[in-house]
């Protein structure tokens, strides 16, 4: 239903995502605001995303943006909407990939070019470490506490923990935030009389200003995300109905045996937490296929998913 979906693009699909940090003035007064009393970046320039495989078995990567800055450090940034399970394992992935690069042939000493990776997440990550909406991680030594290197640093924004309001917004980045978080019920950009920006960023976001084809193909992925979602739902609750039923059957059979209680209790546990992983492996493999005869990408489906490029193909 396209009538729900406002009046500016969501920034957390693949298409809104990439066009407003595909405008190098956007994205580099963010990453300014991001680094705000550390550097200032005057010019980016947008490296090829995808990596290809240099062994036949080896997993492509490609990154949603990949640049490199006027000073040459490497950024990667990335949307990521839906939880995945090793996530923080596949940013650590995505920066390796990006350091082994830098490798070069013959007399090398070794020396790295710093390489950031700047994460939208459009969930809670890791409570344990924080409930801070920014994780700013980098390589410390244990017991002083200080950077032991700065050639690799993760930066984690997690959207649905950013709980100020517009009065509340202190500091340039916050306003982004604000933005970003919000854009999806806002009618306009908040901010504007206090920079420019965010008048551009009105103007690159608004539906308004997209051209028909451009409408069209954000319409069909936000159609896209937005079933494939509602499937995965479909598949936890399917996951959880099998878990039941299962753990019934279990907790029947353990129960008659060790009490009827403790059984139970265990195979209701045992039951669901396999039930769910059942449904939702099959669910997903279902997912797929729908989304294969859509016409997406296998890179793109994979990333949705979690499946690999092998495995689509198969389907």
């Amino acid at each position: 239903n396209t009538t729900n979906m406002g009046v500016f693009i969501d920034p957390c699909t693949d298409y809104g995502f990439k066009r407003i940090f595909g405008d190098e003035k956007l994205l580099v007064n963010f990453l300014n605001s991001l680094l705000e009393g550390e550097r200032v970046i005057t010019k980016l320039e947008y490296m090829n995303n995808e990596r290809v495989a240099k062994q036949k078995d080896e997993r492509r990567v490609i990154y949603d943006l990949y640049c490199k800055t006027d000073t040459g450090e490497h950024i990667i940034v990335e949307m990521q909407k839906r939880s995945q399970k090793h996530f923080k394992d596949r940013a650590l992935y995505y920066s390796a990939c990006s350091i082994v690069e830098q490798g070069t042939k013959g007399d090398w000493n070794y020396e790295l070019t710093p390489v950031y990776g700047v994460f939208f997440i459009d969930f809670v990550l890791d409570t344990d470490v924080s409930d801070y909406y920014c994780k700013d991680v980098t390589l410390v030594e244990k017991y002083s506490g200080k950077v032991f290197s700065n050639k690799l640093r993760h930066i984690f924004i997690e959207l649905p923990q950013f709980m100020k309001s517009k009065s509340e917004c202190d500091s340039f980045f916050e306003c982004w935030i604000y933005n970003l978080a919000n854009m999806k019920e806002m009618n306009e950009m908040t901010f504007k009389d206090r920079d420019a920006i965010f008048g551009r960023l009105e103007e690159i976001a608004s539906r308004a200003n997209l051209t028909k084809e451009e409408r069209a193909q954000y319409e069909y992925e936000w159609k896209v995300y937005n079933d494939y979602y509602n499937c995965l739902d479909h598949a936890e609750e399917k996951g959880m109905a099998i878990g039941m039923e299962k753990g019934m059957e279990k907790g029947m059979e353990i129960g008659m045996e060790k009490g009827m209680e403790k059984g139970m209790e265990k195979g209701m546990e045992k039951g669901m937490e396999k039930g769910r992983e059942q449904g939702r492996e099959e669910e997903k493999l279902e997912i797929a296929r729908n989304l294969k005869t859509m016409g997406l990408p296998s890179e793109s489906i994979s990333q949705a998913t979690g499946l690999t490029l092998e495995e689509i193909e198969k389907l």
